[in-house]
């Protein structure tokens, strides 16, 4: 029951609201390309085949990155195991800059001019998850409702 109260408590505070909706809404069409297809993506199946064949990364591992971006996002959105989902999101966002982008620098590939692109993406993101991880879903969010509840007892 300790470890419930720790995962969902939160407050009532916009702040962790804005920084879960934010991180979840840009997170959200990055999992569905992996995930659906959708966004211009290719899929699971593609993704999977990616991530496994190409990066040569664990399936297990490929499919918590996956999970972690479809998945954290709609948790972040709905506030539902926002830390959690905030969680997964840092982390797979810290192994993309390790694995693919660090050696691009810092900067997104704006004018096209680098061979891909820097982390600076990624950083605000771990950023936005560490605001959840420390201070929870906050407002309007599912966290909050069951922690309530929890409470309650």
């Amino acid at each position: 029951m300790k470890t419930l109260q720790l995962l969902l408590k939160t407050n009532d505070s916009a702040a962790p609201l804005l920084a879960r909706l934010a991180l979840g809404i840009v997170m959200f069409p990055h999992g569905a390309q992996k995930v659906l297809g959708w966004f211009g993506g290719y899929g699971f199946d593609a993704t999977m085949g990616y991530f496994t064949g190409t990066l040569h990364i664990p399936a297990v591992f490929a499919f918590l990155a996956i999970l972690a971006e479809f998945g954290g996002s709609l948790g972040l959105i709905t506030g539902f195991l926002s830390r959690l989902s905030a969680f997964g999101i840092a982390v797979t966002m810290g192994v993309a800059i390790f694995m693919a982008h660090a050696g691009n620098g810092f900067f997104m590939n704006w004018s096209g001019s680098q061979k891909g692109e820097g982390f600076e993406y990624h950083l605000l993101a771990i950023g936005l998850a560490l605001v959840i991880l420390i201070q929870g879903a906050g407002k309007a969010s599912i966290d909050r409702l069951f922690a309530r509840k929890v409470e309650a007892r």
